[in-house]
């Protein structure tokens, strides 16, 4: 679930901008434990996850289940690359005193509320996802004719949808899979509408926000149910946005309580577009492990610089004394993240006039590609070595999980019938 500018997403309550300045929002991605990361993941992921966490409550998941869903046949491979992830994410700055880092199927509540959705969603909906037979053209050599590989998305939905997140940050690949959460959120709210006894619990959010804060609230709600004050509803949802000791599950219901539409049980996530991954494979493509084109982010100084030095370039400078373009060339496209405008000027008029080799061209990108990886390697060789701080950031991270998911499946059960006392 992961690349365009970060826009910010509007509230669900009136079309209102909400800022995600607040670590009130809450921002839930993954990844599936397929391989050692390279420099692909770092510029188009992880990177934004370390700015993400700042800013955001955020929850941060290795997807073993969906790892499953077209790797069912490597279960063996599969666990061993759920923990070199975590290790990748570790070494690259995801922290665990900022986000929650856990493994999915840890917190089986993913699971349940999978199911119980599975019971609203149209078979259609699954179906029309864009990625499904395209998923199906390029694994062809897979039996993906499975359950599991048909109802990913809505897998997907309940990771994010039991989180009740504000947004998800996706490439514009993955809008679709968010637009079909939301979707399946607005048909879950329809179907099983206003929760019992919401009123109550309403007055019961607003009591904890405190004496002063809860007369504040009910006056700024008959201002605007009673006289029609715009401003009023306004300054109230900022209240309520601003309190820190109620849940998500509260705060819909204070802002339903405010203009009278009732609680939304799983809140409609939006799509957080991130920027467009810029890193390119060794090759000039996009860096895959399919492509075999990747520096891993833990490989060792040797063999990066043995990667770089062997990439192709320009096919028009057979002999050192040939002229070339930049814009041919896979290395140039290396320049472009990596080097300054005087080293990018120096490299065009060199390549351009065979002032300069290929080899010399090179050297700045292995300089600056070891120099960003030597702080990711030092703190990925700290957590290999010791593999027990691993499992308790997991640990930690799925009970923190499991706890904010607990919340969400209570209402849901409730709202479906299911709270049998």
């Amino acid at each position: 679930m992961v690349t365009s500018e970060m826009f910010t997403p509007t509230s669900q309550r009136g079309g209102q901008l909400s800022s995600l300045g607040s670590r009130q929002s809450r921002v839930l991605s993954g990844m599936r434990p397929t391989g050692k990361l390279h420099l692909g993941h770092y510029h188009g992921v992880l990177k934004n996850w370390v700015k993400l966490q700042q800013e955001h409550e955020c929850f941060f998941f290795v997807a073993d289940w969906h790892a499953l869903t077209t790797h069912y046949d490597e279960r063996e491979v599969i666990a061993d690359h759920v923990w070199d992830l975590l290790v990748d994410w570790l070494a690259c700055g995801v922290n665990p005193s900022l986000a929650r880092l856990f493994i999915q199927s840890r917190v089986p509540e993913h699971a349940e509320l999978h199911l119980l959705l599975s019971m609203i969603t149209p078979l259609g909906w699954l179906e029309r996802v864009p990625t499904y037979k395209d998923q199906q053209d390029k694994l062809r050599e897979k039996d993906l004719a499975t359950y599991g590989f048909l109802g990913y998305p809505l897998l997907q939905s309940a990771d994010i949808l039991i989180y009740r997140a504000t947004a998800v940050p996706v490439g514009e690949d993955q809008v679709a899979h968010v637009e079909l959460t939301r979707e399946i959120a607005r048909r879950f709210n329809h179907q099983f509408g206003r929760e019992p006894n919401f009123e109550d619990k309403a007055k019961e959010a607003a009591h904890k926000m405190g004496k002063k804060n809860h007369k504040l609230y009910d006056s700024l709600r008959r201002k605007y149910q009673e006289q029609g004050d715009q401003e009023a509803l306004e300054v109230a949802r900022a209240l309520v946005q601003n309190q820190q000791n109620i849940t998500l599950a509260d705060r819909e219901r204070l802002y339903g309580y405010l203009d009278g539409s009732g609680v939304v049980i799983l809140p409609e996530p939006q799509a957080m577009l991130t920027p467009a991954a810029k890193m390119p494979g060794l090759d000039g493509q996009k860096m895959s492990k399919s492509y075999g084109n990747t520096i891993a982010l833990r490989d060792e100084p040797a063999d990066v610089e043995r990667k770089i030095r062997t990439m192709p370039t320009d096919p028009a400078r057979v002999r050192r004394t040939d002229p070339g373009t930049p814009e041919k060339c896979p290395v140039w496209e290396f320049h472009k993240v990596y080097s300054d405008q005087d080293t990018r000027d120096w490299v065009q008029q060199g390549c351009t006039t065979a002032g300069i080799g290929c080899l010399d061209c090179k050297k700045p990108v292995i300089g600056a590609v070891l120099d960003e990886l030597e702080p990711i390697r030092r703190r990925g060789r700290e957590f290999e070595e010791d593999p027990e701080a691993v499992r308790s950031i997991a640990a930690e991270g799925a009970e923190a999980a499991r706890s904010a998911a607990r919340d969400t499946l209570e209402d849901v059960r409730r709202a479906m019938g299911l709270d049998y006392g």
